[in-house]
């Protein structure tokens, strides 16, 4: 075991401490974890990271579900097209995507750069969701649902979490709010259901058929996750999550730069 996967093995650590401490994004750092220290390709690494995810939003969801906040019709309603959405794209559009998308000369665009591309971009308005203070939206209580638009929507976060791995919470908690009205402390928690059932779905009907899985590797690294999110869950009583969220904001930003960075402007072997 080399340095760098010593380093992988306390960054899944650090991912679940950081679920722990403030409730999310920790799980966005699993792809760069994946790609940078453990070498692994994009497809892989975007197919650990949907189990890694899955699994962790599931222990946040359930502790939820036990709290009373998880709207179970809202999480069926909307996470269906999700599933949907991120099981086509999984099992059927990254197999397919070629190494290299298209050539400028002697530029290749590669399926590399396109997901890990697409992953950097959207780490941008995730960090904006945890440096922004929380807004008051003012719903009737009465949930309603768009269906049209929530079938859309469910759709297209779900494809976007096929190809990026992540899960997309920033995109699933306002549209659960503006969609079907939900309060907002019922949309995180009902957010945490949906992507962790997109997510292990996606990748049981999609990846887990279709590539060879390293389950130690896998379960070891998902394993230090859980036992980072209940050690950051008892510094939860300690440490204030709100004020370290910023933070984390910001270095989702230099995340965000960084990958763009080692995609785009290094040279490849």
């Amino acid at each position: 075991m080399d340095v760098l996967n010593i380093f992988g093995y306390v960054g899944a650590f650090i991912i679940g401490i950081s679920l722990g401490l403030i409730g999310g994004g920790g799980s966005i750092l699993a792809v760069p974890v994946l790609a940078y220290l453990f070498a692994i390709n994009e497809k892989v690494a975007t197919a650990y990271s949907l189990f890694i995810v899955g699994a962790s939003a599931l222990i946040g969801g359930i502790k939820q579900h036990f709290k009373g906040y998880v709207d179970w019709r809202t999480a069926l309603v909307f996470g269906l097209p999700a599933i949907v959405g991120v099981t086509i794209v999984r099992h059927y559009v990254v197999p397919a995507l070629p190494d290299v998308i298209f050539s400028i000369g002697n530029f290749n665009f590669t399926r590399r750069m396109a997901m890990f591309g697409l992953f950097a971009a959207l780490m941008i308005p995730a960090a904006f969701s945890m440096l922004k203070n929380k807004e008051t939206i003012v719903v009737t209580g009465q949930v309603t649902y768009n269906y049209p638009l929530i079938l859309l929507e469910g759709l297209i976060v779900g494809s976007i979490t096929g190809l990026i791995g992540a899960g997309g919470g920033f995109l699933i908690i306002p549209a659960l709010v503006i969609l079907a009205n939900v309060e907002m402390k019922v949309a995180v928690a009902t957010s945490l259901i949906i992507i962790a059932f997109k997510s292990l779905m996606g990748f049981f009907l999609g990846d887990a058929l279709t590539m060879a899985i390293n389950w130690n590797f896998l379960m070891l690294f998902t394993l230090l996750s859980f036992i980072g999110i209940f050690f950051g869950s008892f510094l939860s009583n300690f440490i204030d999550g709100n004020k370290l969220k910023k933070g984390f904001g910001y270095f989702i930003f230099v995340m965000a730069f960084f990958i763009f960075y080692m995609e785009f402007f290094t040279p490849k072997i």
